[in-house]
């Protein structure tokens, strides 16, 4: 494997982007937050990055602490990427990029690609306290894992047990919350997210 490239400035953010700042290795970790992934997940997660790059991008994670690669046991018998306790510590990175960026959304593009899992980090910053919170839209279903400190943030699907919250809202009402232009507890307050659960986070959000 050829040597990585360096800005080669005496800098931390400098020597934090030798490492990240490459075209798709954060969206690569934003992926990778939701726990272990196959090559062929990732690569459908993420379109319009070519198997070429994905390959060279995994491997020089790999190399450089972010992630490791594992192989489930049988019958999955498949070669897992998952992010390494370094690579976990970007989830307030992403955070603070997507916090930062979110003013850019504007409205969605007819050329936009849109994953409904996508919209588990802008909801992970406006829900506080701890527990699981099962998400539905129009795309598709997700769930998070609010206040976590370790393992993945969300993941796909229904929540795999009792969820103590689940939010219904459309595409829009996500899309103006990632955008920032309105908060959780107003979007409720409003009756453009129903939630239901007995939960703490869910009582949280009702009385807000």
């Amino acid at each position: 494997m050829p040597p990585r490239r360096s800005y080669d400035q005496y800098c931390s953010a400098a020597r934090a982007l030798d490492l990240v700042g490459d075209r798709w290795t954060l969206l690569i970790v934003r992926e990778l937050l939701a726990g272990p992934r196959r090559y062929t997940d990732l690569h459908a997660d993420l379109p319009g990055v070519s198997t070429d790059v994905l390959a060279s991008r995994l491997k020089d994670m790999e190399r450089d602490g972010l992630t490791t690669r594992r192989r489930l046991p049988p019958p999955g018998a498949a070669y897992v990427y998952e992010l390494t306790p370094k690579g976990r510590e970007l989830l307030p990175v992403l955070q603070a990029l997507g916090r930062w960026g979110q003013t850019e959304l504007g409205e969605r593009r007819p050329t936009d690609a849109v994953r409904a899992h996508w919209f588990a980090l802008p909801l992970l910053r406006a829900l506080e306290g701890e527990g699981v919170v099962e998400v539905r839209l129009e795309e598709g279903e997700f769930h998070l894992r609010v206040g976590a400190e370790d393992g993945p943030v969300y993941g796909d699907g229904p929540a795999p047990g009792e969820a103590d919250a689940r939010l219904v809202m459309d595409s829009e009402t996500c899309a103006a919350l990632a955008r920032g232009e309105s908060t959780l507890p107003e979007a409720v307050n409003a009756g453009r997210v129903t939630v239901t659960g007995d939960g703490t986070l869910a009582k949280a959000l009702r009385e807000a």
